[in-house]
């Protein structure tokens, strides 16, 4: 029902709530398709459709498409997030014993005991380090996205496995409890405000269908397709630079 008017659809249902239980999974547009984007463990969606071994869903920025019904389960309490660039879950409380997961920033768990090391947690054990309580987002986007620096790029990517443009943003923001919609196109038209005069840090430059974040007056941050990495450039020089493969010009600039 929350979908009418924006999905067609012979019916709308309301969506069953669910959360996902793989560390990283593709959001397909359609049934063994193509990715479109990611959600890490620990996100909530609303299922509307399970068939065939597919759910329909949709994720809390109100993305939709498909991804296997086994990587969901009934919604937990997820009590912390990774934040560090990346962690693992072990077997047990000790870095020698079998790693059972890789873990992306952003991932949430659910903390079932503290050790003097590690948390034990719904998928393992996780080093105390690389936790941080939900009660505690970061304050600076940028920061965040900085986390991300060299992490390859990969389109429709929401993880540091590999990121895309949009992806970079949406985890800076999300990461300092900021709703941040999932795509370019639509962080251009909710985020911020315009702004005239000189760039600060957290400032969002958008080309058509590409984004980045300042990080100083002078440098930007962002995953792009040209570096194939989430890198440090002189805004300036990739102005210049997207504007001569022909991209075009910057067509908004946002300040949060």
């Amino acid at each position: 029902m929350h979908l009418a008017g924006q999905v067609v659809a012979e019916r709308y249902v309301a969506g069953a709530p669910a959360m996902v239980v793989a560390p990283l999974v593709d959001l397909c547009s359609r049934p063994d398709g193509p990715r479109d984007r990611q959600l890490l463990l620990g996100a909530e969606v609303a299922v509307f459709e399970d068939r065939a071994g597919w759910s329909f869903v949709q994720a809390a920025d109100g993305y939709v498409g498909y991804l296997r019904s086994e990587m969901l389960a009934d919604v937990a309490a997820p009590s912390h997030f990774v934040g560090s660039i990346a962690t693992h879950a072990y077997a047990d409380e000790d870095f020698r014993s079998p790693d059972l997961h890789y873990l992306s920033f952003g991932a949430r768990v659910t903390v079932l005991d503290e050790r003097r090391k590690f948390f034990e947690t719904n998928v393992g054990f996780v080093p105390k380090s690389h936790l941080r309580g939900l009660e505690r987002p970061f304050s600076d986007p940028a920061t965040v996205a900085q986390l991300h620096f060299g992490v390859p790029y990969l389109w429709g990517g929401n993880s540091t496995r590999g990121i895309d443009c949009s992806g970079l943003i949406a985890a800076g923001l999300r990461a300092c409890d900021i709703a941040c919609p999932a795509d370019s196109d639509m962080q251009q038209q909710e985020l911020g405000q315009p702004f005239e005069g000189g760039y600060q840090r957290g400032d969002l430059l958008f080309w058509q269908g590409h984004v980045g974040m300042m990080v100083d007056p002078e440098t930007l941050i962002h995953a792009n397709a040209h570096h194939m990495a989430t890198a440090y450039e002189p805004a300036d020089r990739a102005i210049l630079r997207i504007a001569a493969q022909g991209d075009g010009p910057v067509i908004a600039r946002r300040r949060l």
